[in-house]
């Protein structure tokens, strides 16, 4: 099993290939691939250093499966020469929407796997990840029919500048220095922004469209959901404040025992002070938490709940690689 990273210097590249060392997936050969200005630079991985290749002068014939984490245009532009010889595993947005290429988070949504035209697999919006990985043993057993979502996201959604300008921006405001802003559109430092990525003519933001039209695609198009995406000032961890509207009446015990049943969940939900997640807690940690589970009075079947994970993780390198190990699993790629 030979395998290419795209993207290896990155966040999420960096991100997989810590995944992948945990995870002990069967590599042969690795191949990590950036851009000409980061070629040379030395990776480690399994204790072994790893140089990184051009991108553009790699033969996708040398691999079965290619993580690609570096953004749209680079998906845009190579992810379909990489999908004529390798299963592209593509983080981008580039993808996710089209109808020939499956958009997937292994514990809800594996069986779409079969139908791999392309020869390309998206990865789902970090945001959105996490969101249906809690709603899918939900939607099961009550039937989702409405939600209103409003997230808490971290700027390492955005990437590593946007990080960097964080810790900038916090030293200047504490040192009473002018702040600019560089990746956001307004100071990021002790603040909140509602406003991730362009705005569409309606009023929402792709991010919030993104989140609504792919819900639909993975669990189910007649849900309908609305969103409001807020950026906040912290590293990583994306939290989320959900209102669920079911069709069917439910119990409040019996929607913890299937959150706490369902793989990549994990319930904790204590009614006492600092008896829940924060997105600082979940950092580094595989599992989608899911807090202040309670009954929502002023519609019929309504249920709150509060979802803290690891953007980098569940929303990026670790579902891809539990694509990839899907895939081993039963043998897609060599089908």
């Amino acid at each position: 099993m030979n395998i290419a990273i795209v993207g290896a210097t990155g966040n999420v590249g960096r991100k997989t290939l810590e995944v992948l060392e945990k995870k002990e997936l069967p590599i042969d050969n690795l191949y990590l691939l950036a851009s000409s200005k980061s070629v040379g630079t030395k990776i480690s991985f399994k204790g072994e250093e790893h140089k990184v290749s051009d991108l553009k002068n790699f033969d996708f014939s040398k691999v079965k499966i290619t993580f690609f984490a570096a953004g749209g245009k680079i998906s845009e532009e190579f992810a379909g020469k990489a999908a004529k010889h390798s299963i592209v595993i593509d983080n981008s947005s580039y993808y996710r929407m089209d109808p020939d290429v499956p958009l997937i988070v292994p514990q809800v949504n594996a069986d779409h796997l079969n139908n791999i035209n392309k020869n390309i697999i998206a990865n789902p919006n970090c945001s959105t990840a996490q969101l249906v990985i809690v709603l899918k043993p939900l939607h099961d057993l009550f039937s989702i029919k409405r939600i209103v979502v409003s997230t808490y996201q971290s700027v390492s959604g955005g990437g590593k500048a946007p990080m960097d300008e964080l810790i900038e921006q916090t030293k200047s405001v504490l040192e009473g220095k002018k702040v600019k802003s560089k990746n956001f559109t307004k100071q990021i430092a002790f603040n909140a922004i509602p406003h991730i990525d362009v705005f569409s003519e309606d009023g929402y933001t792709k991010e919030e469209i993104k989140m609504n039209n792919e819900t639909k695609k993975i669990l189910d198009v007649k849900i309908d959901l609305t969103a409001t995406c807020v950026r906040l000032p912290i590293s990583i961890s994306h939290s989320e404040s959900v209102n669920v509207q079911f069709e069917k009446p439910f119990s409040l015990d019996k929607v913890k025992e299937a959150l706490d049943n369902f793989e990549g969940c994990k319930v904790i939900d204590e009614r006492i002070d600092g008896g829940y997640l924060t997105p600082l807690e979940a950092e580094g940690r595989d599992e989608t938490f899911i807090s202040r589970i309670r009954e929502d009075k002023t519609i019929k079947n309504g249920l709150n709940l509060w979802i803290v994970s690891d953007n980098l993780l569940r929303g990026a390198a670790l579902n891809a690689v539990e694509i990839a190990e899907t895939l081993i699993k039963n043998d897609f790629y060599e089908k």
